[in-house]
């Protein structure tokens, strides 16, 4: 078994609420509240969740693009809020991230050749390459991610949706790093051009042997792409399963049974057959939290203990954790 590349342990972000000009902030906005998880070399693990859950959040305090509030995160067993100067160059050089939006992080007035060469060139002094092997190096990837090298000179404008993100992909992967985090990195593309980039992404996961962190609220992807599952709801893990297989024939928690029953089935029978689950009530704020469980306003099976006290996550079996009253 794989050991552990990252671990996070009550991992927390709480951003204040500015109350005027004079006013103190008293209050704050629970984006990630007590999560803790490791993730394998190696593996996908996927961050499942409605947006605004904390899913892209908790994928950038990894990534140490912004500070947690509480809790350690460790990288390679190195714990990195303290990492400055060298140490987290290396660090960087290290990880990677895919962005949702590809089109916007891509320099419109940089060209192909341009935009993949930036990493080796940041780095260029730490890993000892000269610009002839850079060149080669872009032609090698555009060979990789089945895009025809002529298109070296192009401008992102120039690229189709799908080539778009193969770039961006190409480009979180181009230093060989041992994690990456992938924000929705399917979710603006239509099916066949998702289903080319799933497939890339595990090619290169086979090859190069790098992490994913894989963000997303589409279901649909979850069972070809992950490993594990964590599914998060207000800021917390509230189910969490070491197989995918699982997630789908035994979901546990109200709230993933409810996001599994709105995932289409592609066969029509089926889809007449199953229980569609419909959420009531209101989504509670993620700056006033109510007592008991966040899930109670829009829970079916809500019951007058799940306001007593928040529940924890905990083993129901082997491969299997949930954090509700009504299971086990």
């Amino acid at each position: 078994m794989s050991q552990s590349l990252i671990q996070i342990k009550d991992l927390t972000k709480f951003y204040p609420v500015k109350r005027g000009i004079l006013g103190a902030s008293k209050k704050v906005v629970h984006a990630v509240d007590g999560v803790s998880f490791d993730i394998k070399a190696g593996e996908t693990l996927g961050l499942v969740g409605e947006s605004g859950c904390g899913k892209t959040t908790c994928g950038k305090l990894l990534l140490k693009l912004i500070e947690p509030t509480l809790g350690v995160i460790r990288f390679d067993g190195t714990e990195i809020s303290n990492l400055k100067g060298d140490e987290l160059k290396k660090f960087r050089r290290q990880t990677g991230i895919i962005f949702q939006d590809v089109s916007s992080s891509l320099n419109p007035r940089r060209t192909v050749a341009q935009i993949l060469s930036a990493p080796y060139m940041i780095h260029q002094e730490s890993i000892k390459i000269s610009n002839d092997e850079i060149a080669d190096k872009i032609l090698n990837l555009l060979d990789d991610i089945g895009i025809p090298r002529s298109s070296v000179s192009k401008l992102p404008h120039e690229l189709s949706g799908g080539q778009k993100q193969r770039i961006g992909l190409a480009r979180a992967l181009a230093l060989r790093p041992k994690f990456v985090l992938a924000d929705e990195p399917v979710s603006a593309l239509d099916m066949s051009v998702r289903a080319h980039i799933l497939k890339l992404m595990k090619k290169m996961q086979k090859e190069t042997g790098v992490a994913y962190l894989f963000v997303t609220h589409d279901l649909s992807v979850i069972r070809s792409m992950c490993d594990r599952v964590a599914i998060m709801y207000l800021g917390k893990i509230v189910e969490f399963v070491d197989t995918c297989d699982e997630l789908f024939d035994n979901p546990l928690h109200p709230y993933t049974k409810a996001l599994l029953s709105a995932t289409p089935i592609p066969n029509p029978k089926l889809s007449r057959v199953r229980h569609r689950i419909i959420l009531k009530g209101d989504i509670p704020s993620p700056i006033d939290l109510p007592p008991g469980c966040r899930f109670y306003s829009r829970c079916p099976w809500r019951k007058p203990e799940c306001l007593a006290q928040e529940p924890q996550l905990v083993d129901v079996s082997k491969n299997h954790r949930v954090a509700c009253y009504q299971v086990g």
